[in-house]
């Protein structure tokens, strides 16, 4: 939570403690944005108005940073366009104060829902020549070769097909599949998975698995 309000922060803080979650918490925009972007979360409630860094900023540093993160304005601000610009910015979703503790988890509960329980991924791609089998780890090319792929090829292959065309990022990438925080990361074995999977997917010239200099891959359908 980024909240420069000492009172409402503690409140919600407690409130969320109680309810079984575990929490963040910052008191101005600067600090805030340093958590936001470094930490492991899966959802930022974020103020508007506070010292620092507005709340409009931190969403727009996410936006390309952090791109999918959940994020629920609590704002007094309820004019239409501040409203509308938080959504455009990619907030889930916007609460006015005051409000209740019982309608926030509520709301904290429906974002969750909505972000984290998914459809179930497909087990079988198309890609150019042949299919995936993440069920398998396996693809398989129309010319009868096949491929095996380890655990962690096919994880990072399947995420970067779900991204529909997004370039995905470094840090998104090993924050979301390896599991680990890139501020404290220093590690090749990314670039070696990215590699691998070009000479198993036969893409050579890398038209489908494109590297987008300073921003990290994406794959073309």
């Amino acid at each position: 939570m980024i909240e420069d309000d000492a009172a409402v922060r503690r409140g919600v803080v407690d409130a969320l403690e109680y309810a079984g979650y575990r929490t963040l918490e910052a008191g101005d925009g600067d600090e805030g944005l340093r958590m936001a972007l470094g930490a492991s979360y899966r959802l930022l409630l974020l103020d508007l108005v506070m010292p620092g860094r507005d709340g409009f900023s931190i969403l727009a540093e996410l936006k390309k940073k952090r791109a999918g993160q959940p994020v629920i304005i609590l704002s007094a601000r309820g004019e239409e366009h501040d409203r509308v610009r938080g959504l455009e910015l990619g907030a889930d979703d916007y609460v006015m104060k005051p409000f209740s503790v019982r309608e926030l988890l509520a709301r904290v509960e429906a974002v969750l829902r909505r972000t984290c329980e998914r459809a179930a991924p497909e087990d079988k791609r198309m890609i150019p020549g042949g299919e995936v089998d993440f069920s398998e780890g396996r693809i398989a090319f129309e010319d009868g070769v096949e491929e095996a792929l380890s655990e962690r090829e096919g994880e990072l292959l399947r995420y970067l097909l779900e991204a529909k065309g997004r370039v995905v990022s470094r840090d998104e990438i090993l924050r979301h599949v390896w599991g680990l925080d890139p501020a404290k990361t220093e590690t090749r074995t990314l670039d070696m998975h990215i590699m691998h999977l070009r000479s198993k997917l036969r893409d050579k010239a890398q038209d489908f698995l494109v590297t987008v200099r300073g921003k990290g891959w994406r794959v073309v359908s």
